[in-house]
């Protein structure tokens, strides 16, 4: 029996207070005999991404009833960027990574459970429970909750960022108040799940599938389908080969995973959010990873026909055969390791030849290529979607260790005079006035980690849904969601750190981004700078004064280690 942490309370006759509260559980003396599997689940009901997980959970602990392991059911704290964007509560979201990371590694260290099955469903569930597992290193898996199907309104497919970006079709007279009522009572699908496109969760979802971390097409399920519910059921054979062959994420997780992460990324044309994640969790295992490392793939082309910077959503994958079958596709054509172990005891190029010839019938390369033509949602190597990546690290004197800009046009340079906010609603009020024109370069500052470096979903979405394609820049210290689009720099020096110019900027500064050379300046001399900073000192001292996010903004790493606590 693979019970060596559980057995400390179960089995020592010393700890029988510990053996006692177990009884009163209903649990028998052989029940203690057995290895105690954590069944973790982020349940709460103010989210549609987080509101059902619950069902999984449980169904997830129905396949035990049995077995030869001892199921306890546990959840946390979750933030939904949703629901909280534009507002003070998007400052927890990212500092809630942490908690969750905590949370999972406190339950599971104090009650001492032998292995560990994971149930995130929102954006920074994901990486905060991966964080745990790696810190755990005990046998364990996760089951992705699921993306949200889409909704429909006169015939448009629709989803959370049709919402946001239809407050700014509204301020500029493209749709009629009521139209834009009716958008946002019936643009997200009552079903639930994550947001439908590739946003932060969704593709943090395809990286764990690609790093091996989840059985093949759980990041493409649809929320509360019986294809998610069918993944569940098989999590009782999932996690005995795991505790059978000990498989750790340590003797998962290698540089070559994260190195197919990166691709995975660039190739999908996800969220910018991965790559502080992905830096987080190497951390975790003393991988070395750093941020230049992005930037080694950044020629790698985009694949996936899906929003925010296509037409598709997740949903779309799964009818064409799911992110397998993307999968199989990459490592067919060479972008991809499939040698990599994963939670199956077999490699990932194994488990993706398996599922599709099972599910797809696609036995050779030639069925998989004509599968492949005969969809619009993945883009064959000979035609991508976007020859360029859309993610680029610069660097300047406005970001000394680095930002990350997202940018779904061709690489050129951008070149305008700086229109500055300290928040987003300022923001919104000058779009609303018709002060921010596309020639500007718009800065909105004052968001970075020292405050909880919250998302800037609103201003980007108003952005386009004014502007359309003709957008101008957007640059921040804090971050963008998975959703936006637009011409987006994030990730800024901090204002409030003593070594940024962020603070220093003023409106009609010239800015210079170059995506070519991976560059990004503010054009003023030092000499200016040094005459900016003499006046301006108060600018070093964040507003929040207590509570948790007064201590994040206090032991906040920044960008280079992916924002983690020290």
């Amino acid at each position: 029996m693979s019970n060596k942490y559980s057995k400390l309370i179960t089995q020592n006759i010393k700890n029988g207070a510990a053996q006692s509260m177990l009884h009163a559980l209903n649990l028998s003396k052989k029940d203690l005999m057995k290895p105690q599997i954590g069944i973790g689940s982020i349940i709460y009901d103010s989210n549609p991404c987080n509101a059902k997980l619950n069902i999984l959970s449980n169904k997830v602990k129905e396949n035990f009833n049995t077995s030869k392991y001892q199921p306890f059911r546990f959840s946390s704290v979750g933030v939904s960027d949703g629901i909280s964007m534009g507002t003070p509560g998007m400052r927890y979201s990212l500092p809630s990574r942490e908690l969750i990371a905590n949370s999972f590694e406190s339950i599971v260290n104090a009650h001492h459970y032998d292995g560990l099955i994971c149930i995130p469903g929102c954006d920074k569930n994901l990486p905060g429970v991966l964080m745990a597992m790696c810190r755990l290193d005990r046998p364990s898996f996760i089951i992705y909750g699921g993306s949200m199907p889409p909704s429909c309104i006169n015939g448009k497919e629709t989803d959370i960022v049709t919402a946001f970006e239809s407050y700014g079709e509204l301020i500029n007279n493209k749709i009629t108040e009521s139209e834009y009522n009716y958008t946002i009572e019936n643009c997200c699908n009552k079903i639930g799940g994550s947001c439908s496109g590739l946003y932060t969760a969704n593709t943090m979802a395809s990286l764990f599938e690609v790093m091996g971390l989840t059985l093949p097409n759980s990041s493409s399920y649809p929320a509360n389908s019986p294809e998610k519910y069918r993944e569940c059921y098989s999590s009782y054979y999932v996690i005995n080969k795991c505790m059978e062959l000990d498989l750790t994420p340590t003797k998962i997780l290698t540089k070559t995973s994260f190195e197919n992460a990166i691709k995975m990324l660039y190739l999908t044309g996800g969220s910018t959010n991965a790559i502080i994640h992905l830096l987080a969790i190497a951390n975790e295992l003393d991988i070395d990873l750093n941020i230049d490392d992005f930037n080694k793939f950044s020629n790698i082309p985009v694949l996936l026909n899906m929003k925010p910077h296509g037409t598709n959503m997740m949903y779309h994958l799964h009818k064409q055969g799911g992110m397998s079958l993307f999968i199989h596709y990459l490592i067919e054509c060479g972008f991809i390791d499939g040698s990599q172990i994963t939670i199956t005891g077999k490699t990932l190029e194994e488990n993706v030849k398996k599922h599709n010839k099972d599910c797809l019938y696609i036995t050779n390369k030639y069925e998989l290529q004509q599968k492949i033509e005969k969809q619009n949602v993945i883009t064959p190597i000979h035609r991508p979607f976007k020859e360029n990546n859309h993610i680029k690290i610069l660097k300047g004197n406005l970001a000394k260790k680095g930002c990350i800009s997202k940018i779904y046009d061709e690489d050129k340079k951008y070149i305008g005079k700086t229109i500055i906010f300290d928040n987003e609603n300022d923001m919104i009020k000058s779009l609303n006035n018709n002060k921010i024109t596309k020639e500007h370069i718009v800065i909105i500052r004052g968001q970075g980690e020292t405050t909880g470096c919250p998302e800037m979903l609103r201003p980007t979405s108003a952005l386009i849904g004014y502007f359309g394609k003709e957008a101008p820049p957007l640059l921040t210290d804090g971050r963008f969601s998975g959703g936006s689009h637009g011409i987006l720099v994030a990730h800024l020096d901090d204002m409030y750190k003593s070594d940024s110019i962020t603070g220093l900027i003023k409106n009609n500064d010239i800015i210079e981004i170059d995506t070519k050379k991976n560059k990004i300046n503010l054009n003023i001399s030092d000499y200016e700078l040094k005459y900016r900073e003499k006046f301006l000192s108060y600018i070093r001292k964040p507003k929040i004064k207590n509570g948790y996010l007064n201590i994040y903004s206090k032991y906040v790493g920044d960008i280079s280690n992916g924002f983690i606590i020290e």
